[in-house]
């Protein structure tokens, strides 16, 4: 069946919600992320030569790759106009804000994300071409002739070349920009300078990225494939265990006197005072005025693994509302209850990385989000932003599976509309809007 992405064709109504304007939490574990490792970044030069990957269009001939993948990163990806955006009059004034010493396109704090700030440079490396191929790939000097003698994807990773085939190392990859990591972070100071607020989910942003690449009988022969609905099951227990790491990490988790805001609800407190719309959730156990962590990557975490494992999906519920108590006593409570809920999103992680997202399993997984809506889970508007990408995550996985009939999926496509209009715009977000959005909502397995 050919895939119509729905999140592709309802794009330009959400552009303000998925658009990644900074390029900006997971430390590396086994493998480095490509921005410190030892590697020597030869620039994206080195892959442009038109009998390699800069071919002005797909090469129609009997290879493995397309051959033209410099050039649909050039023309149509966002990253690599990355370096471009800190020469803008916002950036500039964002730098002015923060009293920075250095213009944003020079200061590491906005090249960190913005490029492939690497200290190991090569010759032909420019820093001006913004998130270049090694900022995902890792330095080519150390894999660069491993590739080209077509030795295999296998023997590439070996050489050193960075698995983004792989969820778990993507997730890892696109959290260390777009949320931060222990060397870079976008603090709650920097979005109150002017930079727009942070957000991702994992499927959602891959599906949006101008593919250079096809996924064919060979590709799969080569690489990982997983569906859409795994890539979002891991993607939110990789962006939990991230958002834990920043909460108990002492340099991170408070600035002075306050906390870290840029780890709480930005909509629990960014809205009209006439609007008095706060309502008790038995899941936080906070009382009105109290600032709430952006618990929307847990809430979905809860729902996932509860479809696999209840018990875990409990366990997650209730360290959930104990990280939230803590967020009121004290930093020392904080970064524990933090530490107790990344381990379990880490083991969550690896038990989802094994697990086969059938017919049935996505289905529960697109009622579990749909039905949480209809009850009022989604208080404010961080959560149902994730709960509107996570339906479209698992609807178009179970369309690409063929889990659903093509008219089944023609209809899905207008009602998973609504849902990302309910969305469209964070300032005018309605919660009776959304839950009306998600009753439309019919989707059945295929017969």
């Amino acid at each position: 069946m050919q895939r119509c992405n729905i999140r592709k064709n309802t794009i330009s109504m959400v552009a303000s919600i998925l658009a990644a304007w900074m390029f900006g939490l997971f430390s590396a574990q086994a493998q480095e992320m490509p921005q410190y490792s030892d590697s020597v970044h030869l620039g994206v030069a080195s892959c442009a030569s038109s009998t390699c990957h800069g071919a002005t269009q797909p090469v129609a001939k009997n290879v493995t790759i397309q051959q033209n993948e410099f050039i649909t990163w050039q023309k149509y990806d966002k990253h690599a106009k990355a370096y471009e955006v800190l020469l803008n009059d916002a950036s500039k004034r964002i730098a002015k804000n923060l009293g920075l010493k250095k213009p944003a396109h020079e200061a590491a704090i906005c090249l960190d994300c913005h490029a492939d700030n690497t200290t190991k440079r090569g010759a032909t490396f420019q820093i001006t071409d913004g998130v270049g191929c090694e900022a995902c790939h890792a330095g080519g000097q150390s894999w660069l002739g491993v590739h080209i003698s077509s030795a295999g994807h296998d023997a590439n990773v070996k050489a050193g070349m960075y698995p983004t085939e792989d969820p778990t190392k993507r997730a890892q990859l696109c959290l260390s920009c777009h949320f931060g990591d222990k060397n870079k972070f976008v603090t709650h100071r920097i979005m109150g300078a002017g930079h727009p607020r942070m957000n991702f989910e994992l499927d959602t942003f891959t599906a949006i990225q101008p593919a250079h690449f096809k996924v064919d009988d060979d590709y799969i022969d080569r690489k990982r494939v997983v569906s859409g609905a795994q890539t979002w099951a891991i993607g939110q227990a990789l962006a939990v265990a991230t958002i834990m790491d920043g909460l108990a990490d002492s340099k991170r988790n408070h600035q002075g006197l306050f906390p870290e805001l840029v780890f709480f609800d930005c909509y629990a407190c960014h809205h009209r005072m006439s609007n008095i719309r706060w309502s008790g959730q038995s899941q936080v156990g906070l009382m009105p005025g109290m600032v709430r962590l952006n618990d929307a990557n847990l809430i979905m975490l809860e729902l996932l693994t509860g479809v696999f494992d209840e018990s875990m999906g409990k366990d997650v519920r209730n360290k959930t509302r104990k990280l939230h108590a803590a967020s009121q006593t004290s930093y020392g409570a904080m970064g524990a209850a933090a530490k107790d809920l990344k381990a379990t999103a880490t083991s969550a992680a690896a038990m989802l990385s094994s697990k086969t997202f059938d017919k049935a399993t996505m289905l529960a997984l697109f009622n579990a989000v749909k039905e949480a809506g209809i009850k009022g889970r989604y208080v404010d508007y961080a959560a149902a932003e994730q709960a509107a990408m996570a339906l479209g995550a698992i609807s178009d996985a179970m369309s690409q599976a063929g889990f659903v009939t093509e008219a089944q999926y023609a209809a899905l496509s207008g009602q998973i509309a609504a849902v990302f209009k309910a969305v469209e715009k964070d300032e005018a977000y309605s919660r009776s809007q959304f839950r009306s959005a998600l009753k439309g909502l019919q989707l059945a397995s295929a017969q």
